[in-house]
């Protein structure tokens, strides 16, 4: 049944969800990665501070949902959980693991395409966080810094992913001003062996992140990363932002060399940011596109189309449950990602590592339940209805 009790709101019944059919291929006009949660073993550590311990099958498994939608991946990102309960030996698995399994997704798709299997033409596109996590203590200035992004940008290559240069705590502590950013970030740039996607991340995500590229306030931060990009744009392919300002993000994209893609992390603002205006767009890298994957893929096939107002309309109902999901304090939105995982199929329980599961209230978690329903991201509304009412017992509510 589809009906249960809601704090607050009384008796709920769910609504269907719009079946949507996805077209064969990528977008062909925005280029859009899902930045992907992982799936905790439920019967492994995963305390506070402890190992992560990772359900492998499950995690893959939600990966190649996503590709299959026609999506690339951003993997090893803040929203699996990177530096906040996903550590180094597990993240270096986890890329090591999302390369193969790209690989072998493509290879999929181009056989059944080959054997006229209308299998999709394209996919299986994958980017993954290159950052500085592995540090423990005090690093060894730049030196030990650039050392540690080096070693994970050749595991990052190793495994056929795209790098993204993540922001580093390490580095937002160490640098003495913007030069030290414009050291580190040309050297790795440099010896890329393709182009890099520049990850500048607010910090309302990561509040260690205070003072990036070296100033506090942004439009002296956005000189620096704008001088550093007309430096090095040849081996740059974008730049993701994650401010949650969408003036400030469209006067960085309109300040970009040419060739040079500005990917939305704005999970406030983006329908309008990738449906952009007469002079210009963005592409996506989102944390949001992981629980409204479906409905965003259709949205950005409509926008393929010509079709703006169905591209409004697909995403206009998951804007309220975003800025829900991502609501002060911004770097718990994990937990809710998670939450709708479980809610919606992908995966068969709500535990997270590092316990980051108890990172939202009950009462957040209802409101994300009901926006989740009105946005039309629950494709079994029984399924759903059944798991909610099973959090509700144990949290001590009668549903």
């Amino acid at each position: 049944m589809t009906e249960l009790n809601l704090p607050g709101l009384g008796r709920y019944r769910l609504s269907t969800p719009e079946p949507l059919e996805i077209p064969a291929h990528p977008p062909k006009n925005r280029t859009a990665f899902a930045a992907a949660h992982v799936v905790a073993d439920p019967l492994g550590g995963n305390a506070p501070g402890a190992p992560a311990a990772v359900d492998w099958d499950a995690t893959l498994a939600f990966r190649r949902h996503l590709w299959s939608l026609g999506l690339g991946i951003a993997d090893a990102m803040d929203t699996a959980q990177r530096g906040m309960g996903l550590d180094w030996p597990a993240t270096r698995e986890l890329i090591v693991r999302s390369g193969a399994e790209a690989r072998a997704f493509r290879e999929a798709a181009r056989s059944a395409s080959d054997e006229g299997g209308g299998g999709r033409r394209e996919g299986g596109r994958l980017a993954c966080g290159v950052g500085t996590d592995q540090l423990t203590g005090p690093a060894a200035g730049l030196a030990g810094i650039t050392a540690a992004y080096e070693e994970q940008l050749a595991v990052v290559e190793e495994a056929g992913a795209q790098p993204v240069l993540m922001a580093s705590r390490a580095l937002a502590a160490q640098a003495r001003g913007p030069e030290d950013y414009l050291q580190v970030y040309g050297r790795l740039i440099a010896q890329a062996g393709r182009p890099v996607i520049l990850h500048w991340l607010g910090e309302m995500f990561d509040p260690a992140l205070a003072g990036y590229w070296g100033a506090t306030d942004l439009d002296a931060a956005t000189e620096t990363v704008l001088a550093l990009i007309r430096e090095h744009h040849a081996g740059i392919d974008g730049i993701k932002v994650s401010l949650l300002d969408a003036d400030r993000e469209i006067a960085l994209r309109r300040a970009l060399p040419e060739g040079v893609r500005l990917y939305t992390g704005d999970d406030f603002n983006y329908p309008q940011l990738i449906r952009g205006d007469e002079l210009g767009h963005s592409h996506a890298l989102l944390g949001i596109f992981d629980p409204i994957a479906t409905r965003a893929a259709a949205a950005l096939h409509a926008l393929d189309a010509g079709d703006l107002d169905r591209y409004d309309a697909l995403l206009a109902p998951t804007l309220p449950l975003a800025r829900h999901l991502f609501a002060a304090p911004t770097y718990h939105y994990k937990t809710g990602v998670v939450f709708l995982a479980w809610l919606a199929g992908h995966q068969s329980h709500f535990t997270m590592v590092g316990g980051a599961q108890s990172g939202r209230s009950v009462v957040h978690l209802v409101e994300l339940f009901r926006l989740a329903d009105a946005a039309g991201v629950l494709p079994d509304p029984e399924l759903a209805a059944h798991r909610m009412r099973q959090f509700l017992t144990v949290a001590g509510v009668e549903a």
